[in-house]
């Protein structure tokens, strides 16, 4: 709905990248900046003008280069690697990490001044383990989307699935349930997963039960049954209490 929505949005991955290549990949390079340079290339900021560029893992960008992201944000324009010519620049920065900043800012590993500048507006998500709501949701969403992938017919996960579900701590998060269910998809002959659907690491942790946390699962069925009387109550926790007696 921005008045950037038209324009382009242009994604960097800062983990996936070595520094060198990093820099010249955010800002370009001049032909002969450095061998194999043999060409004159546009960087993403360049590229991004008037729309939005995204830098994921920005936790793992060093301070080098984080001096130069701090300059664009302050400035609105940089110098391509090798050049000299100021390129002015019109765009909107959104950053993602799965690492603790402050941390970092404390060892001296992220500049404290582009912390504050980026910060202006701050989506935290909390892990996975945190919103045991959303893991049957997902559940459901993965499901139907390998459904299409796959050609499958699968309706749902076995009572036994469910409860391994919520909970489990999924320290993979998001990304690890997705997984979890593509396999279980590709294996599943039936149209609802169970446990012998899943892999080998999932089945030691349901089928024994030394390793099962049941004040994780307590835990996890508690924070529902509330989360529901205040859906219930429309958020008034009164109501919500009244309801839970």
């Amino acid at each position: 709905l921005s008045p950037r929505a038209k324009h382009p949005f242009v994604k960097v991955n800062c983990a996936a990248l070595p520094d060198d290549l990093l820099e010249s990949e955010l800002f370009g390079h001049e032909r002969g900046a450095f061998t194999g340079a043999v060409n004159e290339r546009k960087g993403r900021f360049e590229l991004a003008d008037k729309g939005t560029i995204f830098l994921d893992e920005i936790g793992d960008m060093r301070l080098k280069t984080q001096a130069k992201i701090l300059r664009v944000i302050q400035e609105q324009e940089f110098e391509r690697v090798g050049g000299t010519r100021t390129i002015q620049t019109d765009i909107r920065i959104i950053v993602a990490t799965n690492k603790d900043l402050q941390k970092l800012m404390e060892q001296e590993k992220f500049r404290e001044d582009l912390f504050y500048r980026l910060s202006v507006i701050t989506v935290h998500l909390p892990p996975l383990r945190e919103r045991p709501t959303d893991i049957l949701l997902l559940t459901e969403y993965f499901i139907e989307h390998y459904n299409t992938v796959y050609q499958k017919h699968i309706q749902g996960i076995s009572e036994e699935v469910r409860w391994f579900f919520q909970s489990h701590t999924w320290p993979g998060n998001v990304r690890e349930l997705k997984n979890c269910l593509e396999r279980a998809v590709i294996f599943c002959q039936h149209e609802i997963i169970g446990v012998e659907n899943l892999a080998a690491q999932y089945k030691e942790i349901i089928t024994n039960p030394a390793t099962r946390d049941y004040g994780e699962v307590l835990e996890s069925l508690n924070r529902e049954i509330i989360l529901d009387a205040l859906s219930k109550s429309k958020g008034v926790k009164k109501k919500a209490a009244e309801l839970l007696n």
